[in-house]
């Protein structure tokens, strides 16, 4: 017989003002995307939250591409070119 662990996430309340327009407004979007402004704040929360973990893979994704070199310093039009 396998036990199997449920784990679960402490939830804190928070609350915030703001425009009451500008909350309607959220809340209509969310409604589109079917979702609530709750789901929508968490999300946005874990990529607010989520910056400085982005930033440290950038680091390190630059640190291991650090011996890719060119033979030639390319023109703008070559780096924007698509």
């Amino acid at each position: 017989m396998r036990t199997r662990f449920v784990h679960t996430k402490i939830m804190k309340n928070v609350t915030f003002s703001a425009d009451e327009h500008l909350i309607e407004k959220a809340r209509e979007r969310a409604r589109r995307e079917r979702k609530t402004l709750n789901i929508v704040f968490r999300e946005w929360l874990q990529r607010y939250g989520g910056e400085a973990s982005s930033a440290r893979e950038f680091d390190l994704l630059m640190r291991s591409l650090s011996h890719v070199t060119f033979s030639r310093k390319r023109t703008r039009d070559e780096m924007n070119s698509r």
